[in-house]
């Protein structure tokens, strides 16, 4: 399974590294198309794993004045 991030940036918001750098952290990575940076799972994610990662993932960019949105396929 992959979840796929896609971000908005805000230009009195936190610079794309440093929200790249907290990503990166989660263990997401960047990608080119249309996605922004992707996310693989090592297992097959249950709909509570993937909740709970949504939430880390809002926790993570918390006030970076960011906008986001998740796709798992």
């Amino acid at each position: 399974m992959k979840t796929y991030l896609i971000l908005w940036f805000n230009s009195d918001g936190s610079k794309p590294n440093e929200v790249t750098k907290r990503l990166l952290g989660l263990g997401f990575r960047p990608v080119k198309g249309n996605y922004d940076y992707i996310y693989e799972w090592d297992k097959s994610a249950t709909m509570d794993d993937i909740i709970r990662f949504a939430d880390k993932v809002q926790l993570t960019l918390k006030g970076m004045n960011v906008l986001f949105r998740l796709e798992t396929l």
